[in-house]
């Protein structure tokens, strides 16, 4: 018998196993009943006994059958692992990947790790989405992306995640506000952000009933952002007076800029944002204010090596 026979063979003897049933088996391998029947046997004969209890149904494995399956199963974890291999060796010279996220880490957490990235490996395509959670979310469970950068828990038994960062929020209160007065002593500027003074343990968090009187920039439901700003306040006794809702949370920090009202923004966006020296910030509660950002994907799916060699940046 020929090698190529001999595969053959072992691959109608397979799909037989994977089926228990030799018609289902014919219908998959787009063959004849007695064409796999006869193929089946042959392989039996060169082997000195049965592979299958034909007396059951459906039919079953004898002793040998089980150990050739065994062999037969070793012997496809070889191929499908070569296969892979050239795959991914391929990928590395003309794969792609596709990342989302919301305008924050889009437009200030992405850029140098896609820069390094693309550096290393100038062939692969990147494709970055940009969106609001909620829609990236749809597009990384239909498979459309790869990777979604945020800090939104998603469910652990549909995602994997890899962890980027500790990302802290913090009031964000238009300077002109009489308010501030009364709570100076925990005003922080932007320069304070960007040296991590609010990390510090001896800062306090402001007491955020003191803002109940004042309007606010609160994102659209459903938002990370807007769950723990809801609760923050609730937790402080009031519920928040809305001015406006934006999106996206850097559309929240403009509006604040120019006076519009108080947003809650994460220090990822104000570490770098220019400095607006018409806004004072403020150290939040640190239980609800301090969240995760992680690099999300699909669990149980296969991941590229191009994406493995983007993680390994993360």
């Amino acid at each position: 018998m020929s090698g190529e026979d001999m595969f053959q063979g072992m691959r109608y003897v397979y799909e037989v196993y994977r089926e228990m049933s030799f018609s289902r088996a014919a219908k998959k391998l787009f063959i004849s009943q007695p064409s796999l029947s006869n193929a089946v046997r042959k392989t039996e004969q060169r082997l000195g006994a049965p592979l299958f209890d034909r007396s059951t149904n459906p039919i079953g494995l004898t002793d040998l059958g089980r150990e050739y399956i065994r062999a037969v199963e070793l012997i496809l974890d070889v191929e499908n692992g070569f296969a892979t291999y050239v795959h991914d060796r391929n990928a590395l010279q003309n794969g792609a990947v596709s990342i989302g996220g919301t305008n924050v880490f889009t437009s200030y957490a992405l850029p140098p790790l896609v820069a390094q990235f693309t550096e290393q490996f100038p062939q692969i395509h990147i494709e970055l989405v940009e969106a609001v959670t909620s829609e990236l979310k749809e597009r990384l469970s239909d498979g459309s992306l790869d990777l979604l950068i945020d800090n939104t828990e998603l469910n652990a038994a549909a995602y994997e995640k890899k962890f980027f960062r500790e990302e802290h929020l913090l009031l964000t209160v238009p300077k002109a506000l009489a308010v501030n007065e009364r709570v100076r002593n925990y005003a922080l500027t932007a320069e304070d952000i960007k040296r991590n003074a609010h990390l510090n343990s001896r800062i306090p968090p402001v007491p955020l009933q003191e803002f109940r009187e004042e309007r606010f920039l609160l994102l659209r439901e459903g938002n990370d952002t807007r769950e723990r700003a809801d609760r923050l306040c609730h937790e402080a006794g009031f519920s928040p007076k809305l001015r406006l809702e934006p999106e996206q949370q850097v559309t929240a920090y403009n509006f604040s800029c120019y006076g519009m009202g108080i947003s809650f923004n994460g220090d990822v966006l104000i570490k770098h944002v220019p400095d607006d020296t018409n806004l004072c910030f403020y150290k939040l509660n640190a239980r609800e204010a301090v969240r995760e950002v992680n690099f999300y994907f699909r669990r149980n799916r296969y991941m590229s090596r191009a994406v493995r060699e983007f993680l390994k940046l993360v």
